[in-house]
């Protein structure tokens, strides 16, 4: 049974340093077989669409989930997804049930369909660009939608979790520079691709890696070190959270681990939950048999609304007779950090080095207040 570990935030990681630069080239290799074979045109009941970019004949569809009784005056929090399938397939559908959840909790939650390979032809840097349109569009449409334009969140899976970090970090690819800010005021990232350059001080790259390299450029029709987020962490990104398989041979561990000390190191917040001996994919809606059904997924989410409730985008759940819960303080939920959620997988105990870690800084702890201490 695969089990979940939770990397202390804000500190950096002993014997992080150095990747091999063969790791920045495992997404080249192959997509996310899941989510490049769910269903294109999207099913996708209960949403909105509306068109935020249009390219040429290419429509983009905006696929919106408001929480019950939400109106225009409203001032929600929102986040808008990616799908995960290489920039070169995939599918809005990946991300609807996380969409159908944070709805529920109070959010407007979104998935962007974007242009990919397959389907129109692009290499990866108008993926970027489709991408910060999005952003840029719902905090352009804030008063209309009904949102915090200084509450907006961008999330995503593999490529798509690539695309969320670029547009926080990448300067350059984008079709409306001049226009409202495309960088999201928190990112929610499950085994994204953020270190797709090589980096100084690795060991030298082989031939046969430097031919990757090269393969890399023409798929990223730019240089591969101007689409990578890693090579572009600075002061004032916003707080993140990453999901990552350490068993993951899509895009390697090391990787989300090198990009989180890169965030810290800038005194940003970087959650890093790492799930020891799972694979690319693992948290996607559908994965798993038997009663291992749903579990990485419902594990995700429930620190996924920990991290927003952290942030106080959600509200704390309701008690179980449906009476409001109070907000509870970081000194009362800091005791469950480590503690499985509700139906979840146990969690290993601590190794020394996490015991003798400093707490995070208050406000910056992961669970959502719906337990009891």
């Amino acid at each position: 049974m695969t089990r979940s570990t939770i990397i202390h935030p804000n500190r950096l990681l002993p014997g992080s340093m150095p990747l091999a630069a063969a790791t920045v080239l495992l997404l080249a290799a192959g997509a996310d077989t899941l989510e490049a074979q769910r269903s294109y045109p999207p099913e996708m009941a209960g949403t909105i669409s509306e068109v935020y970019r249009a390219v040429g004949d290419v429509d983009l569809k905006m696929y919106l989930c408001n929480p019950e009784g939400h109106t225009a005056d409203d001032q929600r929090p929102a986040i808008v997804f990616f799908f995960g399938g290489g920039w070169r397939a995939g599918s809005p559908q990946q991300f609807l049930p996380h969409c159908q959840y944070l709805a529920k909790r109070g959010m407007v939650a979104a998935v962007a369909d974007y242009r990919v390979a397959s389907r129109h032809g692009v290499t990866a840097d108008e993926c970027v660009k489709d991408a910060k349109s999005a952003v840029r569009w719902l905090r352009s449409n804030a008063d209309r939608l009904g949102i915090d334009p200084n509450r907006i969140a961008a999330g995503g899976g593999s490529a798509g979790g690539h695309l969320a970090a670029a547009t926080a970090t990448l300067p350059g690819h984008d079709p409306d520079p001049e226009g409202p800010s495309a960088k999201p005021n928190a990112l929610v990232l499950f085994n994204p691709a953020t270190v797709l350059a090589p980096v100084d001080g690795d060991p030298l790259p082989t031939e046969e890696q430097r031919e990757r390299f090269d393969g890399l450029t023409q798929r990223f029709g730019a240089p591969p070190e101007s689409m990578s987020p890693y090579h572009h962490v600075g002061d004032g990104l916003p707080p993140t959270i990453v999901f990552h398989g350490t068993a993951d041979e899509t895009v390697a561990h090391s990787t989300a681990v090198r990009f989180c000390d890169g965030l810290r190191a800038h005194e940003t917040r970087c959650d890093l939950v790492s799930y020891n001996g799972a694979g690319h994919g693992f948290f996607n809606f559908g994965r798993g048999e038997g009663d291992e059904r749903n579990r990485m997924y419902e594990d995700t989410v429930y620190r996924m609304d920990g991290f927003l409730y952290s942030l106080e985008w959600l509200d704390p759940k309701p008690n179980p007779d449906g009476t409001p819960r109070k907000r509870r303080t970081w000194e009362d939920v800091l005791g469950d950090a480590l503690k499985p959620p509700p139906g979840g997988t146990a969690l290993p105990r601590a190794t020394d080095d996490e015991e003798n870690a400093e707490p995070p800084a208050p406000g910056q702890s992961r669970p959502d207040g719906s337990e009891e201490g």
